[in-house]
């Protein structure tokens, strides 16, 4: 490799990592975490909350917005709809472990109507409702603690990749 391509590799190294650095600093996560609602307790999240609404647009737009139990760890949401694929009712709470065992989806005979139910972690990760076998089922959201650490782990991997190119540029 020539110098001046050695040059080029590194500038735009650089710039890679303080742009992404630029643009993190510019996020707003007000809408994850308000800053006037405190959490109440560490690893806290929050779960769409409503019983028996008559869909999920319903549900999540009069859902409570308050912060789960501190023994709760995932979000369950129950949808029961017809054969036409009309939702009844949405239910979606806070929920224990155990609460989270009898996913899937079952056919009333009863009452005609489909019963799906699904659960989460993560912060208001119940936006959906279950509708099939493929999304009633136990989703694992959460991520993103460790996008931070893998956030600064590229970040750490890009300049010293930079700090290598300019020391091999020295004569």
């Amino acid at each position: 490799m020539q110098v001046s391509q050695l040059v080029v590799v590194c500038v735009f190294l650089i710039f890679i990592l303080v742009r992404s650095r630029v643009f993190a600093k510019n996020v707003n996560y007000d809408h994850v975490r308000h800053s006037l609602d405190p959490t109440p307790f560490p690893h806290s999240f929050k779960c769409f909350t409503c019983e028996k609404a008559k869909d999920n647009y319903h549900c999540n737009r009069w859902a409570e917005d308050k912060w789960c139990p501190q023994y709760t760890h995932f979000c369950k949401t129950v949808h029961h709809f017809n054969n036409h694929g009309k939702s009844m009712s949405v239910t979606k709470k806070c929920a224990i472990k155990e609460e989270c065992h009898n996913l899937g989806c079952l056919h009333r005979k009863d009452s005609g109507h489909t019963e799906c139910v699904s659960c989460c972690d993560g912060m208001i990760c119940n936006v959906d409702v279950p509708t099939n076998h493929t999304n009633a089922v136990f989703s694992i959201m959460k991520s993103y603690r460790k996008s931070d650490a893998c956030r600064s782990t590229s970040y750490s991997i890009i300049l010293v990749s930079a700090l290598l190119i300019l020391l091999l540029l020295k004569p």
